[in-house]
């Protein structure tokens, strides 16, 4: 059986640097400052760069932001479909009411996990807003789901994975384009 191929790497450690710090940058304008601002990543990568996020807005602003990470793995509308989904912790240290809350994530992709986290985030209160900042916006939306906030546009095909890689989760910090194996590739095996 074929393995997934590397196609290209399209940022390295230093592009995704700049498009966080111009995120950071476009949060604080959209917002009018940082003070009723508070990041939500989503587990795993988007609760990886959610700090991240927030140091960019701290070394800008000069103010802490608050963070937490949401797990979705119970909101997923294909939950049934898995066996058993890996829960991980939610922790959202701070009142979600009356707040400017924005949801970080790797890829955004079909738009269902951004769909299971609004679910998840409503659960724990009613924010002011709700705004989606990503790594990466591929397309290929199936809900009508947009990012406020894009570090890079990359158009990709279905057969084609986009992989954010971070530390402390990955070996490095970067984005990657791979191609899947097809079912030509695989004999025509599923």
């Amino acid at each position: 059986m074929e393995q997934a191929k590397l196609k290209a790497q399209i940022m390295d450690e230093q592009a995704m640097s700049r498009a966080l710090t111009r995120i950071a940058h476009e949060i604080i304008e959209r917002n009018e400052g940082a003070d009723n601002v508070a990041l939500v990543g989503i587990v795993r990568r988007g609760a990886v760069l959610a700090p991240m996020l927030a140091a960019e807005i701290e070394k800008i602003e000069g103010v802490k932001m608050p963070v937490g990470t949401l797990d979705v793995s119970f909101y997923r509308d294909d939950v049934r479909r898995r066996i058993a989904p890996v829960e991980f912790a939610t922790e959202i240290p701070f009142g979600v009411d009356g707040r400017d809350i924005v949801l970080v994530d790797d890829v955004l992709y079909t738009g269902r996990t951004i769909r299971a986290a609004l679910d998840a985030l409503i659960d724990l209160g009613r924010p002011s807003t709700v705004q989606l900042a990503v790594m990466i916006d591929r397309g290929h939306r199936e809900l009508p789901i947009r990012a406020d906030y894009v570090g890079k546009n990359v158009p990709s095909s279905h057969e084609e994975d986009v992989r954010v890689s971070l530390r402390p989760i990955d070996e490095t910090n970067s984005v990657e384009i791979w191609t899947r194996p097809t079912e030509k590739d695989n004999g025509g095996a599923n």
